[in-house]
């Protein structure tokens, strides 16, 4: 394997990953929003900047761990399944999107919705 092989899957990496991030942060950032959404005007008293900061810093974790993609897409890219890799590569992404937005999800009902003990 030879440095231009790198670059090929490096390059090939970033043209199939960096698209989907768009999608990715589109979706995470939905489900924020939807729970905010949903429980006005009461999500309204509970934003301070403890939560905005909060929130940016998951937002930052969230993009941290979406390059994980990375590390598993071009080893797969140097190995012998590569062809196979490149044509179901998708099912990562979907797993990587699910347990994302599962996480959005709890940490968004921490945030946003009051839990009444009535």
């Amino acid at each position: 394997m030879n440095f231009d092989d790198v670059k090929s899957y490096v390059t090939n990496a970033i043209s199939y990953w960096e698209i989907r991030r768009i999608i990715y942060n589109a979706v995470l950032a939905a489900i924020v929003i939807g729970y905010f959404v949903a429980n006005l005007p009461a999500s309204m008293e509970l934003i301070t900047p403890d939560v905005i900061f909060a929130l940016f810093i998951l937002a930052v974790l969230a993009n941290i761990a979406y390059c994980a993609a990375y590390v598993a897409d071009i080893v797969a890219q140097m190995s012998a399944f590569r062809d196979l890799w490149l044509r179901l590569r998708w099912i990562l992404f979907l797993i990587g999107l699910a347990f994302a937005s599962i996480l959005t999800r709890w940490f968004t009902m921490g945030f946003f919705v009051k839990v009444s003990l009535d």
